[in-house]
């Protein structure tokens, strides 16, 4: 159990490190004191411009990419490959973690972002062939709504679905996408409340049918 508790404690502090708050930090600025305060690509994309956050979303996506991409079959001198823990499992922990990470950041206070931009950069890593379904869902939700948070966690809740239909034989897949759905509604339960008071920001150039003024 030696290499499970390290490769996902690896990967919870390779998610920690928050892209805009390291490139803030480098900018002089703290983009948790700008906007709406989430240290996320959609504050960095509204304070910041679109330059920053594309750098922000390389980062972000990069990290949740890259644990459960290498660490599984990584051997760390002194651990090795413990046959008693499934690659399946490991896989899916270490992305986990580094979503985790990337929200409750121990780098920067536990303060970070809601865990999109990992979760996206995880599923590319776990399961690609859901990268499309989520896309779609992710879209139809925008341009009907204009609301990104509300987009971002219908997207979350049909990847469980989809990973049924399309992958049937990767059960804890499913599991695992259902579990991070709620945690992702969890992340983003302030734009529920927005939302539910009617002051929730609209993404209005991406909606399809817009209000006439």
């Amino acid at each position: 159990m030696l290499e499970l508790g390290l490769k996902i404690l690896i990967s919870y502090l390779v998610g920690a490190l928050n892209g805009s708050l390291i490139l803030g930090r480098l900018s002089g600025v703290d983009i948790r004191t700008l906007g709406s305060g989430n240290a996320g690509g959609t504050n960095a994309l509204r304070t910041m411009g679109k330059g920053f956050a594309a750098r922000v979303m390389l980062i972000d996506v990069g990290k949740g990419w890259l644990p459960p991409v290498l660490l599984p079959g990584l051997l760390i001198p002194g651990v090795g490959l413990d046959p008693a823990v499934s690659r399946e499992w490991l896989v899916l922990a270490c992305a986990g973690a580094a979503i985790v990470g990337h929200c409750y950041p121990v780098w920067f206070q536990f303060r970070g972002g809601k865990g999109a931009a990992t979760a996206l950069g995880a599923l590319l890593g776990v399961a690609p062939l859901l990268f499309l379904p989520g896309l779609v869902a992710w879209v139809l939700v925008l341009v009907l709504t204009g609301f990104v948070g509300l987009a971002t966690m219908l997207a979350a809740a049909a990847l469980p679905f989809a990973a049924l239909l399309l992958l049937p034989a990767r059960a804890e897949l499913a599991l695992f996408l259902a579990g991070l759905a709620v945690f992702i509604a969890w992340t983003h339960r302030d734009n529920i409340r927005r939302m539910r008071a009617g002051c929730e920001n609209r993404l209005s150039q991406a909606m399809l049918l817009r209000r006439p003024r």
